[in-house]
């Protein structure tokens, strides 16, 4: 075999030095006894947008070989960046960056001209010289070929084209989604194989730019008609064919097929490249399946440890299998993005996948982590949430504050309003600092809190809540403290509600007379009515207008003191300042006329309320009822019920049982039939 030095001199290029300059390059030499063709590298690129093939002059094509007294074919071209408009054409390119199943190819051109561009020495045919073969313009011309004839009658006058220019137009056909003029050309081929004696035909090289070129344009529908091709004849496919293979029934959808090229591959007695296994892997990634991928890799690496595989000289198995790694945990990050944009809830799958990860060695950078959980949306993904917090919070120096306020976000839609607390916390003790949005996310959980204290009475709890607030530097504004007011006025806690509202002033806030009204609530339910006129008096004094809640509690307590002219004189203040007494302001009236026995009032103040226009509710008709069944008044109880009834007000067990059990005590006649049968009354919904 003859040295090769002087082409790539020639050209300016270093053949051992791939990645450093990446070019990919193929060399053939032609031995002068047995005529065969030798392959030494397997990746061969074209194309560039204004390149030409340009070949020696003194040169004969027969196939790929060249006669004896050339010896070499030499094409190479620089690939340009990844983010380029083109990169190398060929007939043997493969998967070199994660992610992309086999690398792009640009369709315009092929070109082995000298590094300075000076001259153009070529010859392409048998018989001419310096020609020129503009593969652009050749491969624009046969973009509606059909058919071989259609091929023929734009390259019969061409003479012999190397099938490096065919493998260039196919890929381009490909690349341009125009998969027909690819078939024809590739039949043209066949049917010049016969009319040559085999010396002008497909070789395992064009099969591979038809399969690239069926990837390429996604039409798979003719996999196994190319696939029978090679085998009439008899053209045996190589690992590069299987590669692709893999990828176009991965595109197809036959996930369980494409993995099984990897035992057919084996089979055959090659051995998987490192492409190979990166699309085995972007096939678990098609799947969706995770822990396939893992286990798989996992194999795979127990494989190269015992150096089962890796033992291609032509890879640098090292560098590519840090490249596997890299990519197994970026499938893993994918699946998992997958599972949690999906409506099913898979949060026990990711838990699963994490630890799995953790077993298998795998360390996902921390922006994976961080983007895992902008992704944890719903509220069921709090638990991922958490524990993606956890991992960062273990394993970096680091955490970003938008990704810490979306997690305070979650844990509060998720109703782990003290998860979200803690978080808070781990800010505000390891950093970074929290900002105004922390700050209003952690306000507003505790505005829901204090909010459901209130709601439920439970003023232990709202206390508890203020003294964290203040502990963690949240100042409580009035709405807080409102809460907590509110909630012990509901549970009957006069003094609780009284040192509430000392402290709220003691703190600088200014009570509303939402404050006035909880405070003038619980000093009325323990009957403090004295306090209560005092806390009345102050809030007109510094100026705060009372609502119709206020009016109604005061109403309330001059009911409770039976001061009903001064009732009268309240009721007249609300008119002319334009606030009119509900039916809450009659039922308060009327609940306290019935709890100090006063049911004949109590009658007077239901007919005045009627006579105002304020039609009662239930809880009007309930309170008079019970009311007049206990002051020995059955029978016009009763009335009040069949009232109610006719109303249509859908009245408790409680009235009925009072009007029944008063008839029986003292004697009163009344038609139970009438009332109807003894009202159920609804259990309460327990607590959460």
């Amino acid at each position: 075999m003859q040295a090769l030095s002087i082409w790539p001199l020639k050209f300016g290029l270093l053949v051992g030095s791939r990645l450093e300059f990446e070019l990919d390059c193929s060399c053939y030499v032609v031995s002068p006894k047995t005529r065969k063709r030798q392959y030494f590298v397997e990746q061969a690129c074209f194309g560039s947008i204004s390149s030409f093939l340009l070949v020696s002059s003194n040169r004969k094509f027969e196939g790929l070989a060249i006669n004896p007294s050339t010896k070499v074919l030499f094409l190479c071209e620089p690939k340009k960046s990844l983010s380029g408009s083109s990169v190398g054409v060929g007939w043997a390119t493969e998967q070199r960056e994660l992610g992309e199943e086999v690398s792009r190819e640009d369709s315009s051109s092929v070109t082995a001209s000298d590094s300075d561009h000076s001259k153009s020495q070529a010859v392409t045919g048998g018989e001419k010289t310096n020609a020129r073969v503009d593969v652009r313009e050749l491969a624009y011309s046969l973009r509606a070929a059909k058919t071989a004839d259609d091929v023929d009658v734009v390259l019969k006058e061409k003479g012999e084209l190397p099938l490096q220019v065919y493998c260039a137009m196919i890929r381009g056909f490909g690349k341009d989604k125009r998969l027909k003029p690819a078939m024809a050309v590739v039949d043209w081929l066949k049917r010049k194989k016969i009319e040559s004696g085999g010396l002008i035909g497909p070789n395992l090289f064009i099969y591979n730019s038809l399969l690239g070129a069926m990837k390429e344009s996604r039409g798979f529908g003719e996999t196994e008609k190319i696939l029978s091709d090679m085998e009439e004849e008899g053209i045996v496919p190589n690992i590069v064919t299987y590669n692709t293979l893999m990828v176009i029934y991965m595109e197809e959808g036959e996930f369980h097929k494409a993995l099984g090229i990897l035992d057919l591959v084996k089979e055959k007695g090659f051995e998987p490249s490192p492409v190979t296994y990166s699309t085995a892997l972007l096939v678990y990634r098609r799947l969706e399946d995770g822990m396939g991928a893992l286990e798989f890799f996992a194999e795979l690496r127990e494989k190269y440890s015992k150096r089962e595989i890796g033992n291609d000289a032509d890879y640098d198995w090292e560098f590519e299998f840090v490249k596997l790694e890299n990519f197994i945990g970026r499938i893993c990050y994918q699946v998992m993005r997958r599972w949690l944009v999906k409506d099913e809830n898979l949060t026990t799958k990711m838990l699963k996948l994490l630890n799995a990860m953790d077993n298998a060695g795998l360390k996902p950078s921390r922006e994976e982590h961080e983007r895992l959980i902008w992704a944890c949306t719903r509220e069921e993904h709090y638990v991922v949430g958490k524990e993606l917090y956890k991992r960062i919070r273990e394993r970096f120096p680091e955490i970003s504050l938008s990704v810490c306020n979306h997690l305070i976000w979650l844990m509060g839609k998720a109703k782990k309003w003290w998860a979200a607390l803690e978080i808070y916390e781990d800010l505000l003790d390891q950093g970074p600092e929290p900002n105004n949005l922390s700050y209003e996310l952690v306000v507003s959980h505790f505005n829901i809190l204090l909010s459901a204290a209130s709601r439920r009475g439970i003023w232990r709890w709202g206390v508890r809540l203020l003294n964290k607030m203040e502990d963690k530097g949240l100042k409580p504004q009035s709405r807080h403290w409102n809460a907590v007011l509110v909630a012990c006025s509901k549970a009957s806690e006069t003094a609780a509600a009284i040192q509430i509202f000392k402290a709220m002033v003691e703190n600088g806030e200014k009570p509303t007379v939402i404050s006035y009204g909880a405070l003038l609530s619980a000093l009325e339910k323990g009957k403090l009515y004295d306090e209560a006129f005092r806390v009345w008096n102050h809030m007109i004094k510094v100026g705060i207008e009372p609502n119709v809640h206020a009016y109604t509690i005061m109403a309330s307590v001059l009911t409770g003191q039976q001061k009903f002219n001064l009732l009268d004189t309240l009721l007249k203040e609300m008119s002319s300042k334009g606030i009119e007494p509900s039916v809450v302001t009659y039922n308060a009236i009327i609940s306290g006329c019935a709890r100090n026995e006063l049911s004949g009032v109590a009658y007077e103040w239901f007919h005045r309320m009627r006579g105002e226009n304020v039609e009662p509710n239930e809880i009007t008709y309930e309170m008079l009822i019970e009311a007049l069944a206990n002051d020995a008044k059955p029978r016009l109880a009763y009335e009040l019920h069949l009232k109610a009834q006719n109303e249509g007000l859908k009245l408790s067990s409680k009235p009925y049982d009072a009007v029944v059990k008063s008839a029986e005590s003292y004697g009163a006649t009344i038609d139970l039939n009438l009332l109807g049968p003894r009202p159920v009354t609804p259990k309460k919904e327990k607590r959460a």
